[in-house]
């Protein structure tokens, strides 16, 4: 509680947990409660809420980069071989559902109380979540288009305290609680290789923002390599601008339009 009073409001998103996991973005019910209200009554409030980039606190960076640090040596990978190492905790209400949706990171969700289910699918074809779907723009929800046929190619994993799932990059997954509320944190970080990619996916999703859609990352070599170089030139004027909130959603806003600050809507002090 103390953690998410500390933090800037674009870093707390909270609604209602009592959704299927195909819901779309527009019909996630709002809750008209303060953070701390929340958290304090999350055995009753059917809600679903997330602490974003847990990282800023000195205590947590520690335990990210120890986590993270331990289990690259147990893969057998460098210890410092990732970047842009953040952390997500996550507060849910008994019987709470996280729908079907892609991370842009890898991702290791550890479970730390009550009981959790993570159905995770095999994507490898695309035909799940297209490249389209992929591209990144802060205007887009995360969520995605669900089927329940989707289902036969999900694997469930069962995460009781302690336990925890490796979630690859753009896999598509949801996730419930069970019949007790629930607390757990995601670990993620980034590879060169997604750190590229993403850069290309959020240059397709920006162009297509403004009717100029692209091909997926690897179509054209040359194009992704200028897709990269104008990333990295725009990040480098922006990056000290968006050090303040009101910047960070004035310049989202600016760019994506109003729905790019669709996780302030429906609390106490945010505007959609």
């Amino acid at each position: 509680m103390e953690l998410a009073k500390s933090m800037p409001r674009d870093r707390i998103e909270y609604n209602s947990g009592a959704v299927p996991p195909g819901v779309k973005p527009e019909d996630v019910p709002g809750i008209e409660m303060a953070v701390d209200d929340v958290i304090r009554q999350i055995e009753t409030a059917h809600a679903w809420l997330v602490i974003k980039n847990v990282e800023h606190d000195e205590a947590y960076a520690r335990l990210l980069e120890q986590f993270v640090g331990d289990l690259s040596e147990a893969s057998g990978q460098p210890r410092d071989g990732f970047s842009d190492l953040q952390g997500f905790i996550f507060v849910s209400s008994a019987n709470s559902t996280t729908p079907f949706h892609i991370d842009m990171e890898e991702n290791v969700l550890v479970n730390i109380r009550g009981e959790k289910f993570v159905h995770l699918f095999d994507n490898a074809d695309g035909a799940l979540v297209s490249e389209e779907a992929r591209e990144i723009a802060p205007s887009k929800h995360r969520n995605q288009h669900y089927e329940p046929s989707f289902e036969d190619r999900a694997q469930v994993f069962t995460l009781n305290a302690g336990d925890g799932v490796h979630i690859p990059y753009t896999q598509p997954h949801w996730v419930r609680t069970g019949a007790d509320y629930c607390i757990s944190i995601a670990m993620t970080w980034k590879t060169k290789e997604v750190l590229r990619m993403n850069k290309i996916r959020l240059m397709n999703g920006t162009l297509r923002r403004f009717g100029l859609p692209q091909a997926g990352p690897g179509v054209h070599p040359l194009a992704d390599a200028a897709k990269v170089m104008a990333h990295d030139s725009m990040r480098a004027v922006l990056d000290p601008l968006r050090k303040s909130e009101s910047v960070r959603n004035g310049l989202r806003g600016l760019i994506y339009g109003r729905k790019a600050n669709y996780y302030l809507k429906g609390a106490p002090g945010g505007k959609a």
